[in-house]
């Protein structure tokens, strides 16, 4: 180091243009650094998303899922395999280790569905496009008056779909809401049996009546031309003058047993915002690994672009509902307020301290040095920056080598010989710039190794941020990796940058003279520490006190994964009854926005009632989901409080919707809980085992008790049972007296009740194209009776007969499974809920006390508890193993140090007393303790092992120069009283705005930024007090 500081000295003003140059590029780096709200914790997640409309949940369960399951079964590193199975829908998600990215692992997917089986109706599985953070995007397509839903759906189809499908970083585009065309053919069933026809003799004659065929080539002349065959239905007249069939030379139209008509297919699901009922929403989906702000950016050019083309036709237009650029301006916002405010409090400080105006700016100019060098690194590595990588680094930590070489510096050049200015008029100026090189060098010698050995430790102390894995590594290995470029900045600064200002701007001799602020201290820590010198045996058990009432509080902590990220919005659910219809239960769901819309902290509401088209969210019918913008805080009426305007919005939609169960979340927060627990809810149960009534007497059980727990919100069991299900079971033997197989009888509910495609219709002039369905008029399939007076179709020797269903089955209304939710091929049922006004660890551990003694499992079932909670216990076990590991290492970087074993351990003594101020922090701020409050914790490990090394080697150095034990302890306590109060201070400064935010994006790093203010504020008495004492007590330490 020596020599490297040397280097700087002696080219200083290559040095600045360094230190100039790392400036300008890390400016120039910024502007090209993608800064996420928050990055993306969940592991690498294939979903594959079959429809088979039609089918119930259980014929979904039997014929498409377990086949799936079966099929992707055994893929390396797939941990979890996570279906369910609903009417009409087959959801199997496939969560694999970190040790597989997003895209080795769907490579994967795909290689084992190529070998799937056909499935039942030949249906295709498909992999969707969603991810946990991936929505950047939210739009709705306004028309003209006269403009229908279906007007705006088909343009969201097949023109706006296509286009934001090209733009880069975008994978897909999810459509909510609006109806599909298709092209009906509606049999009126008299005319059909007055005709002697069948359903299925109509469906195929539309479909034969529907091809074109290629008959290869001909030569005309010198020319080839291609023969082709034209028989696509082009137009509704083409369609209802296709023949059916010819009786006797007369052909039988399908205008003559049907009507034809544009309708549109079975609605899934219903979109509305604030006062419109019904609207066409699209989500823009980001593709994963992609970067969110040049992303964001494209598509809303390319919405620009669009609205200012002629891409729509005249009146239609976007209108932007929600991007993530908000969440991600707002965050970084806050961020940077916070990060600049640090950083001019830690300038303040340094020139308070030392007095002295151009030292502090030396020790500022690391900061900008280590920031930006962090910035370059994080560019060229092509990495991501996010609101707690950036915004819980610790300047203060980061410049403490800086502070302690300045000081160090500052005290040399003090005792330099003071000339006088006809001294200095005979000295050449070379003199004097050697005079103060040599100041600089010795200083640096001084403190090279403490240094050295202080970045080395407070690398130590941050290795457990290294081994997080899961979704807490995912988190925090961003935060992790910066922290390090932007220590590797500051040592870097420290040895170059630093000696090189210092001799450029610090003159050849500075008077040392004591502030204010430290001649105050002095004259209180003085006799402080001599009467802690003569009372060792007190000072000792304070200490001890110290350490047993930290040990006593943490019981008080309570317990968090990780704190909530304020979004800035609501993300609501209600569970309506699970038998409910979509049109019935839309009427509830538009009184429900409309009610969430009169808060006027409200800026928008939109409701998403059933599940898109495409069947990426498997929800059913009872399920509506609200997201709701929230206007800034300082434009809320009376209470700023984000709980207290839930609370007030729950009690009104109780008080106005009795017997619907609502959850509160976010909307980013609650896509991540989802993902990773496979649960639609912040914790939930799994209930595991076969026989689904039994799971759902004993969920209901467990939900009584847990509605005793304190805290406790939003509790519900998802459901199971309840589908009504007309069901129709075929008599096998009086099929067989009238030659009709179950097979023809299903063939022909099918087609009647459900409808069946006989093809597309092609529309002339572009490349649209919709499904041709054969259905029955509603007025024959509307309702039980209307399926029983069914007719089945029998070629007999004088025609067609037909044959009442009622006649071939038994037709009964009875209650199925609606949803279907399996595990590692095994069938759980989910019981979700919130912790609010409660910290989750003791509400969680006071749940499962209450539920193991009141609630008895069924024979074969189990139960697990996930989520944030089963999070939290992965991290803490982790960080049970890795931080003693850390401690260790910083004990052997010690030992390295001192060489003494005695000396170690009173280093590291301070360690315990110093998590008292963090603990204290926590308590007092009422903040639980997170996988956040713990790496504030393993900050101060850190600071406080460097201080007590600059304590131990002052100590050390004055007992080789003779001085008696005492005498060196208060002499080393007087000495590096400045040193210690700087670092500590410092330290505490650069997070202080962080701890005393309350801005969007300032929660994550909130606890950390608590812990190490606290703990700095109380780590400066241990050490300069308790540690002198120690050092009485055990230093064997001689003079040499």
């Amino acid at each position: 180091m020596g020599r490297l500081v040397e280097l700087a000295v002696n080219r200083r003003f290559l040095m600045l243009a360094l230190f100039l140059l790392v400036l300008a590029g890390g400016v120039a780096a910024f502007e090209h650094l993608n800064i996420e709200a928050y990055p993306d914790p969940t592991p690498p997640m294939v979903d594959i998303v079959t429809q088979s409309p039609g089918l119930s949940a259980e014929e979904i369960e039997r014929y498409i899922t377990i086949p799936i399951e079966t099929q992707v079964a055994g893929i390396k590193n797939l941990k979890t395999i996570r279906t369910i199975s609903l009417y009409g829908l087959s959801d199997v998600k496939l969560q694999f280790s970190f040790d597989y990215t997003y895209q080795q692992a769907l490579q994967q997917v795909l290689n084992r569905l190529s070998q799937l089986p056909p499935l039942p109706g030949n249906v295709q599985p498909g992999i969707s496009p969603l991810s946990p953070i991936g929505e950047i995007f939210r739009y709705r397509l306004v028309g003209p008056p006269g403009y229908s839903v279906l007007d705006l759906k088909t343009l969201q189809d097949w023109v706006l779909q296509r286009r934001f499908r090209a733009i880069p970083g975008v994978i897909d585009v999810t459509g909510w809401g609006g109806k599909t065309k298709t092209y009906e053919v509606q049999v009126d069933f008299n005319k059909l049996i007055a005709y002697g026809l069948t359903l299925p003799q109509v469906l195929q004659a539309v479909s034969n009546s529907n091809i074109n065929v290629g008959g290869n080539t001909v030569d005309i002349g010198a020319q080839s031309a291609v023969v082709r065959g034209v028989g696509l239905i082009r137009s509704l007249d083409d369609l209802a003058n296709t023949m059916v069939v010819s009786n006797n030379g007369n052909p039988v139209l399908v205008k003559d047993v049907a009507k034809v008509s544009v309708a549109e297919k079975p609605r899934l699901g219903i979109a509305g915002i604030n006062n419109d009922d019904d609207i066409v929403q699209g989500i823009v989906l980001m593709r994963r690994g992609e970067q969110s702000s040049p992303t964001i950016a494209r598509v809303e050019q390319a919405v620009t672009k669009i609205n200012a083309s002629g891409v729509l036709p005249p009146g239609v237009r976007i209108e932007r509902i929600y991007d993530r650029k908000d969440l991600i301006d707002t965050t970084t916002h806050t961020v940077l307020h916070n990060m600049v405010v640090g950083i001019l409090l830690i300038v303040l400080l340094q020139w308070i301290f030392l007095g002295d105006l151009r030292s502090a700016l030396i020790v500022g100019a690391t900061i900008p040095f280590a920031l930006f060098f962090a910035v370059i690194i994080l560019v060229l590595r092509g990495e991501s920056a996010n609101l707690l990588s950036v915004g819980a680094i610790d300047f203060g930590l980061i410049v403490d080598a800086t502070v302690i070489m300045v000081e160090a510096i500052f005290r040399r050049l003090s005792h330099t010989t003071v000339l006088s200015p006809e001294e200095r008029s005979q000295i050449s100026a070379d003199t004097i710039m050697g005079m103060k090189k040599h100041a600089i060098r010795s200083a640096a010698a001084d403190v090279s190794r403490s240094i050295f050995f202080a970045a080395a430790i407070i690398i130590a102390a941050f290795l457990p941020l290294f081994t997080l894995s899961g979704v807490e590594g995912n988190i925090f290995g961003p935060m992790a990796r910066t922290y390090a470029y932007a220590l590797a900045g500051g040592l870097l600064a420290t040895f170059t940058v630093t000696p090189a200002l210092s001799a450029i701007i610090l003159p050849h001799h500075v008077q040392e003279t004591e502030t204010w602020l430290m001649r105050m201290l002095h004259k209180v820590y003085t006799p402080w520490l001599g009467w802690a010198v003569k009372n060792r045996p007190v000072v000792m058990a304070g200490a001890a006190g110290l350490v047993l009432t930290t040990v006593i509080a943490t019981r008080f902590l309570g317990l968090e994964f990780l704190p909530k990220l304020e979004e800035g919005n609501l993300w609501i659910r209600a569970t309506l009854p699970p038998t409910i219809s979509l049109t019935e239960g839309n009427g509830y769901v538009n009184d429900m926005r409309k009610l969430i819309a009169g808060f006027p902290e409200v800026e928008s509401v939109v409701s998403q009632h059933g599940r898109p088209d495409d069947g990426t969210d498997a929800a059913g019918f009872f399920n509506a989901e609200f997201f709701a913008p929230l206007k800034p805080a300082s434009q809320w009426p009376g209470s700023h409080d984000k709980d207290e305007l839930t609370a007030r919005m729950l009690k009104q939609l109780q008080a106005k919707f009795p017997g619907v169960e609502f959850n509160f979340s976010q909307y980013l927060q609650d896509n991540v809980s989802e993902a990773v627990s496979g649960v639609k809810g912040e914790n939930s149960i799994k209930l595991y085992g076969n026989d689904l009534q039994a799971l759902t007497d004993t969920a209901n059980k467990i939900k009584a008790v847990l509605s005793t727990v304190q805290g406790v919100q939003d509790l519900a069991v998802f459901t199971s049972l309840g589908q009504p299900t007309i069901q129709i079971d075929v008599n096998r033997a009086r099929a067989a007296r009238y030659g009709l197989t179950p097979g023809d009888i299903n063939a022909t509910i099918k087609v009647a009740i459900g409808g069946d495609s006989a093809g597309d219709l092609y529309e002339p002039g572009s490349d649209r194209h919709f499904p041709i369905i054969v259905r029955l008029a509603p007025e024959y399939r509307k309702s039980a009776e209307a399926i029983h007076n069914l007719r089945i179709g029998v070629q007999g020797p004088n025609g067609i007969t037909q044959i009442p269903l009622s006649e071939l089955a038994d037709i009964q209304l009875v209650s199925g499974a609606a949803y279907i939710y399996r595990e590692d091929q095994e069938r759980y049922l989910p019981i979700k809920f919130s912790v609010r006004e409660r910290d989750l660890g003791s509400a969680i551990r006071e749940a499962q006390e209450k539920v193991n003694a009141q609630v008895q499992l069924p024979p074969g079932s189990r139960m697990e508890w996930v989520g944030e909670f089963g999070n939290l216990q992965d991290a803490i076990k982790r960080l049970s193993i890795v931080v003693p590991i850390s401690l260790a290492l910083i004990g052997a970087l010690l030992f390295f140090n001192f060489g003494s074993l005695t000396d170690t351990l009173l280093a590291m003594s301070v360690i315990p007393m110093a998590i008292f101020g963090g603990v204290m922090g926590l308590l007092v701020s009422g903040i639980p303790f997170s996988v956040s409050a713990a790496i504030g914790f393993i900050a101060l490990f850190g600071i406080a092992v460097m201080d007590g090394i600059i304590i131990l080697s002052q100590y050390n150095q004055l007992i080789d120069q003779g001085l008696d034990r005492l005498r060196a302890v208060v002499r080393t306590g007087e000495l590096q009283l400045r040193p210690v109060l700087m670092t500590c201070v410092i330290a505490g400064v650069g997070l202080l705005p962080a701890a005393m935010s309350t801005g969007i994006g300032s929660q994550v790093q909130k606890p950390l930024a608590i812990v190490v203010v606290t703990g700095m504020m109380l780590a400066p008495g241990v050490i300069l007090i308790t540690l002198p004492v120690l050092i009485s007590y055990f230093s064997r330490r001689r003079a040499n």
